[in-house]
């Protein structure tokens, strides 16, 4: 197995272009680099006519400027908080010195449908197209991750880019996706496969949002904290582990400390991580991905994204171990904090197969490495708060894995109130 650590594949050297000696034309090499900069506002009550964050993000280039803006909400958040509505145009009416609403809110489905959606990006188009949105006016997306993506991609190929302020409602979307640079749409069956990198003008994660959520939302979104904690802060596990139980109880404080790390860090990996628009073929932060990408369709999303990362995560933790990588024992720790957040880390799927005998979710492998376009990278973990890079998997050690999680699973139905995890061997 070859293994590359991450430190060097976040060294990308410039291209070498020099022209072959074949080759007889004028060769002039052009480079073009761009900064990107954007805030992400950690704030609660978003839309109190007292909150100056929002008015401050829209008019932070030009102060004295009464900017044009489209507003596109997620259904299932204006019917969690009624009155939200309301409060927006309240919000905007307050401050019409400097923000002029252009037609209606549109309301609109979001979850993962929204991207199923062939049509919801035409629609989106449309709306900006009617509403006469430039490249200095904004679009603004409150919802869910599927929301923001569908509404950040519409907003990245019309006019070439508009200007996309981004208001995740979800703790998956506050402390993972919402602050990225990444938008798409799902296409063909096959998740995110239409989209583009293109830097919001701003976040807004406002706490209010998160705690309406259902549990098993709030749940969800905690993998992604766990995964960048796993690859990138052992502290920050140490900080989940110690503080387990409040989370699991979705102690607001704590929750909130969590959301802003996770999104710190994951900020820090795209930002100085080398390779921003994922231009090689590491993906750090899809750690335990390609087993969940592969679930999600597997299950017809009965799991969710975050549900399913949770179980990519301990799979993916268990082959580390098996590949001498991880320190044994870690894999255990690992399930038990999963475990204790309350995430079921076995799913029936994992043990589908074809008509030949092979798993179906060993597909997630090659559809990994096709998202990628080059090698098989899958991230892997060399200690908690370390992860290096591998190119291939053994199909045995995964189903070895998958044997393993089966079989904790087993031992916690036979003794719920057992203490303390052990390991188990397969049989």
């Amino acid at each position: 197995m070859r293994i590359v650590k991450l430190a060097e594949l976040n060294r990308i050297p410039d291209l070498d272009v020099s022209p072959l000696g074949a080759l007889s034309g004028n060769w002039q090499q052009q480079h073009v680099r761009v900064d990107y900069s954007f805030p992400v506002v950690f704030t609660r009550h978003a839309f109190d006519i007292a909150n100056p964050d929002f008015r401050a993000v829209l008019t932070v280039r030009e102060p004295q400027r009464r900017h044009r803006i489209a507003i596109f909400l997620d259904a299932g958040v204006a019917q969690a908080m009624p009155g939200l509505l309301e409060q927006i145009l309240a919000y905007i009416r307050f401050h019409a010195q400097a923000i002029e609403l252009v037609g209606d809110i549109v309301v609109m489905p979001g979850g993962e449908a929204c991207k199923n959606d062939a049509h919801v990006v035409a629609n989106l188009l449309e709306a900006l197209s009617e509403r006469a949105i430039d490249r200095h006016s904004y679009s603004v997306a409150i919802g869910g991750g599927a929301l923001l993506d569908a509404v950040g991609y519409a907003s990245a190929i019309f006019h070439r880019g508009v200007r996309h302020i981004r208001f995740p409602t979800t703790v998956l979307a506050q402390d993972d996706s919402g602050v990225g640079v990444k938008n798409a749409v799902n296409w063909q069956g096959q998740k995110n496969l239409i989209g583009t990198f293109a830097p919001p003008w701003a976040v807004i994660n406002d706490a209010c949002f998160v705690e309406i959520l259902p549990n098993r939302e709030k749940r969800a979104g905690l993998a992604e904290a766990v995964k960048v904690a796993l690859i990138r802060d052992h502290a920050f596990f140490l900080m989940m582990e110690k503080q387990v139980h409040a989370l699991a109880a979705f102690d607001s404080d704590v929750m909130h400390a969590v959301i802003a790390r996770s999104a710190s860090l994951h900020m820090h990996q795209i930002a100085h991580g080398g390779d921003p628009f994922e231009s090689g073929s590491a993906r750090p932060l899809d750690y335990g991905h390609w087993v969940a990408h592969k679930l999600e369709r597997l299950t017809a999303h009965a799991l969710s994204h975050g549900e399913a990362v949770a179980i990519g995560l301990a799979l993916d933790a268990r082959y580390s171990c098996l590949a001498g990588l991880l320190p044994a024992g870690e894999d255990v720790r690992i399930h038990r904090l999963l475990s204790q957040l309350g995430f079921d880390l076995w799913h029936n799927q994992l043990l589908a197969s074809n008509e030949q005998g092979e798993l179906l979710v060993l597909q997630g492998l090659r559809e990994f490495r096709e998202h990628l376009g080059g090698e098989l990278t899958i991230t892997l973990l060399a200690a908690i708060g370390s992860g290096v890079e591998v190119h291939e998997m053994d199909a045995a050690m995964i189903n070895a894995a998958i044997c393993w999680l089966q079989q904790q699973r087993d031992q916690v139905q036979e003794n719920p109130h057992g203490g303390q995890q052990q390991e188990v061997a397969c049989r």
